[in-house]
């Protein structure tokens, strides 16, 4: 073939393929890195879970990676320092060795003096919560230059909220029989059955949110016979809710005329509505607990993000309840922690393929560069907050994370 003629064959292939759909350009990927994982013991004595089971860690230690855990971690969930020791975990009694590690991961959010130890430019994964000196810890966050991931805002592949939802169908499974317990003379209660007995009136259950807790909250509740009522300021919630449940329960968007009639008429009560770009409304008012029964019970699961009850304020596993009007206000932050064995298996089977994720994608920067599922969870990055709505609530120097991603890669 005449060189000419080919040339101008191979020129024509080139510009033609430039009307093609472009691949974009991926960042050099390295291979397996194997990670330095640190899990220290829960600060709260009444935080019993733990992130990573025995078997868990094992799994990790199988593919090379180094886990360092603060002796006792999973006592309170029945996990042993032996069974990690023989999972492949070295055991220490120093937390300031543990806050060395690369990545550290844990249940709730890092006290002041748990950053304090941390070493520059570390990673941390964990819960984040809504407490009087929050802005003060993120500030220190940042002062570290840490990579802080809050495993309540990782969602998964097609946009959900894997650890959320998994700790919110505990949670529902929970409630109602925590509810049930405070309903009874034994805890100082009327002396009442939660549920339906043959020729008595059904206990009125009464759920403000129609997400994954209000879901097994109303499952377990209709199961004993309850009367139940749902409250949502979202209708195509209420109508999955219905169809999923496939019950007659009552629905309602939230009007203040029927929700004020129906909370006068329950026994219980679950608050269970999660924030809205971060902040959390009050949806009960002092004055609605006020024309509640004495012997109600209240549930204030959104007590970790404020809470929706004006009355409500937070408790923990060893006081759990207080009493408002003589209204017994139940408000643990960390519910999920009164069954940490399953909270526990529950964590590890999310947490783990993360981790070897981020050991695949060869580190933490390289798995939140390629994975934008993970980035939701990002909210500081090496002094800055990457999460608009902490930083426009702490007054704290805000950057896109996409852009600080894009300037690294």
């Amino acid at each position: 073939m005449n060189k000419h003629l080919m040339g101008s064959s191979v020129s024509a292939l080139v510009e033609e393929s430039k009307l093609y759909p472009q691949e974009k350009l991926a960042a050099i990927r390295t291979s397996n890195k194997s990670l330095n994982i640190g899990i220290p013991k829960e600060n709260s004595t009444y935080e019993n879970r733990v992130p990573l089971t025995p078997k868990a860690v094992g799994a990790l230690t199988n593919q090379g990676h180094k886990v360092l855990i603060e002796s006792g971690t999973g006592n309170a969930a029945n996990f042993f320092d032996k069974e990690y020791t023989e999972a492949g975990a070295n055991i220490t009694k120093s937390a300031s060795e543990v806050f060395k590690s690369d990545i550290i991961i844990k249940v709730e959010f890092p006290t002041k003096k748990e950053i304090e130890m941390m070493s520059m430019g570390k990673t941390i994964i964990s819960t984040i919560h809504a407490d009087k000196d929050l802005g003060q810890r993120l500030s220190l966050l940042n002062q570290k230059k840490a990579t802080s991931i809050g495993y309540e805002f990782i969602e998964d592949q097609i946009g959900g909220l894997p650890i959320v939802r998994a700790m919110s169908e505990i949670v529902g499974a929970v409630v109602i029989p925590t509810a049930a317990e405070y309903l009874t003379t034994n805890q100082g209660g009327i002396g009442i059955i939660l549920g339906g007995i043959t020729g008595v009136p059904p206990t009125n259950v009464v759920i403000l949110g129609a997400g994954t807790v209000a879901e097994y909250a109303a499952r377990t509740a209709l199961g004993l016979g309850a009367s139940v009522k749902v409250f949502d300021k979202h209708l195509y919630k209420l109508h999955r809710l219905k169809h999923i449940l496939s019950s007659p329960i009552f629905t309602s968007t939230i009007d203040q005329v029927a929700l004020k009639k129906a909370l006068m008429e329950a026994d219980v009560v679950i608050g269970a509505v999660r924030a809205d770009k971060g902040v959390l409304k009050k949806i009960v008012s002092e004055d609605m607990v006020k024309a509640m029964k004495s012997s109600a019970v209240v549930v204030d699961v959104s007590i970790d993000e404020g809470g929706c009850f004006e009355t409500s304020r937070p408790t923990n596993l060893k006081s759990p309840v207080f009493e408002k009007f003589g209204v017994k206000h139940y408000c643990v932050p960390n519910i999920a922690s009164k069954v940490p064995r399953t909270s526990t298996k529950v964590l590890s089977n999310i947490f783990t393929p993360i981790l070897n994720s981020i050991a695949h994608n060869g580190g933490v920067d390289q798995m939140i560069f390629e994975n934008k599922w993970f980035m939701k969870g990002v909210y500081t990055y090496k002094g800055y907050m990457t999460n608009y709505h902490l930083s426009e609530k702490f007054k704290l120097r805000f950057k896109d994370l996409n852009l600080l991603m894009a300037a690294r890669f």
